[in-house]
């Protein structure tokens, strides 16, 4: 298997969870399960496979993304049917975004 594949599949395996939290979130109505979904999740994934920072990644990412979202709310360039957060925003998106902030620290590592 030449390098770059190798390095492809790598980041698509740290994606998997991604997707699962992207597919279930049509399914899955109740933003409290779904947000207890996807910390169940998050720590499975990170159970699995955790590297250096990651945790301060996931941390960083959180409460960067409640910031940003909130903004982009409050300036009308995103709107949500679901507002469990804040009453702004569904509660289980800084999750979502924080395990994403996860992904790409290490598809740029792997890319290293």
């Amino acid at each position: 298997m030449k390098p770059f594949s190798k390095k492809v599949i790598q980041i698509l395996i740290n994606t998997v969870p991604i997707f699962i939290m992207i597919g279930l979130i049509p399914l899955v109505t109740n933003d409290y399960v779904l947000t207890a979904i996807y910390v169940v999740l998050i720590v499975a994934a990170l159970a699995i496979k955790r590297n250096k920072n990651d945790i301060t990644v996931l941390v960083f990412g959180f409460f960067i993304m409640i910031i940003a979202e909130y903004f982009f709310v409050m300036t009308g360039v995103e709107t949500f049917k679901r507002n469990t957060l804040f009453g702004i925003m569904p509660l289980w998106i800084p999750f979502l975004w924080a395990y994403g902030y996860v992904a790409i620290k290490r598809a740029i590592e792997i890319l290293k």
